[in-house]
């Protein structure tokens, strides 16, 4: 998911307002009923001082398979940073597979499992600690079935795709999926884009960088509706299958203050050996890639 959904609601602010009076006032409060149903406080240090002040600021983004009565695990799990100054968004994905240390429980485990024994504050826990005890100001967590509503929502997106393959049938489409500039016109279609590893070289690798590439492309999408009849499906779809702990003041700060931020990212995905250990497979990283992830990190926040 660049990558992201967090300036979703703030490219919808920053363009609202070139509608008319009464649109504008139709959509603010459109925007800001949806921004309170978002809003929750299970993790994250909710600096929102940082953003007021216009500071570089870290988020967790994860992706979660909620069922009801499931909490489901966080399959995309991605350390982003955003910095005004330097207009950079960068985004480390890291993979769902990570053997590490689930921080509450004292066991080792792959690191996607947090969120399913502990929810968002183990999950942060946990990621914090892997990335060298940074903390996170703010998360933002989406079932994974609201990136199909919102790829329905803009309108589909365009994406770069490196592999031709058809679809394995998560989706029972039989979607063919070719080399080059694809357009992914509906939800579903694009469900079966990011999901699909078996048939990539890549595995999991492959997968990470594909839902990077849609998030990325909702979020340009976003920036360039102009259509307040799309703004209404897309609230509806924010406010169904998004959790965050920013605020609507946070939200309009980073419309206005952060938006250029997507214009120059930085995608990384976290390196590692898999291994099999005691019969489960993990991807095992070393100590000398976790240094790199945590000075790319804190890099990125001091600069």
């Amino acid at each position: 998911m660049k990558k992201k959904i967090l300036l979703t609601i703030g490219s919808i602010i920053v363009v609202l307002f070139a509608a008319g009076a009464g649109y504008v006032w139709w959509m603010y409060h459109s925007v800001a009923s949806t921004a309170g149903d978002m809003y929750e406080t299970a993790g994250g240090k909710g600096n929102h001082d940082a953003i007021t002040k216009k500071k570089a600021i870290s988020l967790l983004l994860l992706g979660v398979d909620e069922r009801k009565g499931d909490r489901g695990r966080s399959d995309t799990i991605i350390a982003t940073t955003l910095n005004p100054t330097t207009d950079t968004m960068q985004m480390i994905s890291i993979p769902r597979d990570t053997r590490t240390e689930i921080v509450g429980r004292g066991s080792m485990d792959k690191i996607n499992a947090a969120y399913a024994y502990g929810g968002i504050k183990m999950a942060e826990d946990t990621v914090e600690k892997f990335v060298g005890d940074i903390p996170f100001d703010f998360y933002i967590k989406i079932n994974m079935e609201g990136m199909s509503d919102l790829v329905d929502a803009v309108g589909g997106v365009t994406v770069n795709n490196k592999l031709d393959w058809q679809d394995e049938g998560y989706y029972k489409k039989g979607y063919h999926y070719a080399r080059g500039n694809i357009t992914l016109d509906t939800g579903a279609k694009a469900m079966g884009y990011v999901r699909m590893r078996h048939l990539d070289p890549q595995g999991d690798f492959g997968r990470n960088q594909r839902q990077r590439d849609v998030i990325m492309a909702i979020v340009n999408k976003m920036a360039n509706v102009s259509s307040v009849s799309r703004y209404s499906q897309i609230l509806n779809a924010l406010g169904s299958n998004v959790k965050t702990n920013l605020t609507f003041d946070d939200m309009k700060n980073l419309a206005f203050n952060y938006r250029d931020a997507r214009k120059h990212s930085i995608d990384y995905e976290v390196k590692g050996q898999g291994q099999k250990i005691n019969g489960i497979y993990y991807l095992v990283v070393g100590s000398a890639e976790k240094q790199r992830v945590h000075d790319m990190i804190n890099e990125q926040l001091n600069n």
